[in-house]
């Protein structure tokens, strides 16, 4: 074997040293060659090190290719409030620049409102003028999906797309600008089981992305807090820039460009779900977005399904209340979420994808998502034109309002009773709910497998929204709700 390899060609790149060459003693022979080469290669020891000790930046050239992706997309259009938005980022860059000072910017707006829009848009300019800006969410499945649509054409602008833990080390003020889009994602800390023991240091992530630029600009829903240990709510935020004294510029978006433009919409399902100091009503009739209830999940797939014949895309979610498994050995899905008879796997919970199921943080994204029922961190942040929600049985309807049932929900992370309270528990699965109810930009169906709530969503839908089994032939009597699918 030794004189195989003695004998194969080999370079610089590429040594090969064999038992043969060691001393009675078992180290490898000067003359060998093993030594001197070890000797050359770590002359290189401080690039090495210069390179490890950058900063976190985007280079002029990566910055001008971002510039021009997003450039050409012509889905970033601004209106209404996103421009006024727009604009103060852009201002208080400028001024921060000139006047050698830093501030803080936070948009707040409800599902659809143009966050992810006013971000993209804002990396787009900045990058075009030269700032150093990157892009970072706490969203596995959103900062994936980002860097496959924005990054498709050019791989490199994927870089520019980071996670909130990437600014641990980071120098401060060493970007022109940080945008943190889903900033409701914020956590406590950066640590994880990863995390080099220099850096466990407690410091709060919040602290960690306001020092790492100038300009930090949240974009945020606080109704979007679903997971215990997310702080990324503007009084989070405000009471971080007072310990720095740091100037605070807020702007919250009034608009709504997800379900249907129904503001309505929103503050029903707001109400519904206890999420608002208004009782729930009916919901008044919309017809640019029907709101359908559905009596099975076979029905409501049905109708889905119906849509998608139709040139629609369409996505099942639900909450949290049945196992999770993983892919058997053979690759096909376990069919968790079992209702009645009807039985449907989970999104995948991994990064590559099984057989014809998608990778979970493309899940919302790629069309082959529509046969696995999603969870809420896979739907966060998306949008998709018909969205089907299964509400399960830890929300249910009890005497006129919802009530939380904690051991119905199958959530690891809401399993220790020391780290989230009860009462922090029915915050959140709220939230949950109220998330993938707000998904569904042309129409949703809503199936609760509790007969005592689906009841009651029936009068609260109103039953001008009902649809007989007729679906199940025929997409006929469905227009008559929905608008036209547009070329």
């Amino acid at each position: 074997m030794a004189a195989t390899l003695l004998t194969s060609d080999v370079d610089e790149r590429d040594r090969e040293f064999a038992s043969g060459e060691r001393t009675a003693e078992g180290y490898f022979r000067v003359e060998g060659g093993m030594r001197s080469a070890i000797a050359r290669g770590l002359a290189y020891a401080p690039y090495a090190d210069l390179l490890l000790s950058s900063g976190v930046a985007p280079s002029k050239q990566l910055l001008a290719v971002a510039a021009e992706e997003v450039r050409q997309r012509e889905q970033f259009v601004l209106l209404a409030e996103q421009r006024l938005a727009y604009s103060l980022v852009m201002h208080e860059v400028e001024r921060a620049r000139s006047a050698d000072s830093k501030a803080i910017v936070i948009v707040t707006g409800g599902p659809g409102s143009g966050k992810s829009v006013i971000a993209l848009s804002l990396l787009g300019e900045l990058a075009r003028r030269g700032r150093t800006v990157l892009h970072a969410t706490g969203s596995r499945s959103f900062t994936q999906t980002l860097r496959k649509v924005a990054g498709a054409r050019a791989p490199r602008v994927q870089r520019m797309f980071k996670y909130f833990n990437q600014f641990m080390d980071a120098d401060r003020n060493g970007l022109d600008v940080l945008i943190l889009d889903e900033a409701h994602r914020i956590r406590e800390t950066s640590v994880d089981r990863y995390t080099r023991a220099a850096l466990r240091t407690g410091r709060p992530q919040i602290d960690e992305l306001i020092a790492a630029a100038r300009v930090p600009v949240f974009l945020l829903d606080e109704h979007q807090v679903v997971r215990p240990g997310e702080l990324g709510t503007v009084a989070d935020i405000e009471r971080h820039a007072a310990t720095m004294n740091l100037p605070v510029h807020r702007i919250d978006l009034d608009g709504q460009f997800r379900c249907g433009g129904s503001e309505e919409y929103v503050e029903w399902v707001l109400r519904l779900l206890g999420l608002s100091q208004a009782q729930p009503a009916p919901l008044e009739p919309d017809p640019a977005f029907p709101v359908l209830v559905a009596d099975s999940p076979a029905e409501m797939e049905a109708i889905l399904e119906a849509r998608m014949a139709d040139g629609y895309g369409a996505r099942m979610a639900a909450g949290y209340c049945w196992p999770w498994s993983d892919p058997r050995p053979d690759g096909s899905l376990v069919p968790d979420v079992q209702i009645d008879g009807w039985a449907r796997p989970w999104n995948l919970k991994g990064d590559r994808a099984v057989g014809d199921a998608p990778p979970a943080p493309l899940w919302a994204y790629d069309p082959r998502g529509f046969g696995q029922v999603g969870c809420v961190y896979t739907a966060q942040g998306f949008e998709y034109d018909w969205s089907g929600v299964i509400l399960g049985p830890d929300l249910v309807w009890r005497e006129g309002r919802f009530v939380s049932r904690r051991a119905e929900n199958r959530d690891p992370d809401f399993r220790n009773r020391m780290r989230v309270s009860d009462e922090d528990f029915d915050r959140l699965v709220r939230n949950v709910y109220k998330v993938l109810l707000t998904r569904g930009m042309v129409g949703t169906i809503i199936y609760s497998t509790d007969r005592e709530t689906r009841q009651a969503l029936r009068t609260l839908v109103g039953n001008r929204q009902q649809l007989d089994v007729s679906w199940a032939r025929t997409s006929t009597e469905l227009d008559a709700f929905a608008p036209t699918k547009q070329a």
